[in-house]
């Protein structure tokens, strides 16, 4: 799964598009790695995202294409 789509999904982001314009930046790591947003995200990777000051590092359990608002945080863990 592209990693905009899986933070939209999980709604670590709200909106995909904002999704997109985050990682582009280079404000996202997936296993220590800069990633775009059309880094492929699966169970296990480590991702490490930026927001200012604030710094937020989740592992990926599941990839669902869809998911239900309450269902969405069973999608990542926060590490850290």
């Amino acid at each position: 799964m592209r990693l905009d789509k899986f933070l939209k999904v999980s709604r670590i982001i709200k909106r995909r598009t904002v999704a997109k314009e985050f990682t582009d930046n280079g404000r996202a790591l997936v296993n220590d790695r800069v990633a775009k947003s059309s880094t492929n995200v699966a169970e296990g990777d480590t991702i490490e995202l930026h927001f200012g000051e604030r710094t937020m590092k989740v592992r990926v359990l599941n990839t669902k294409e869809t998911t239900k608002k309450n269902e969405s945080a069973d999608l990542f863990e926060e590490v850290e």
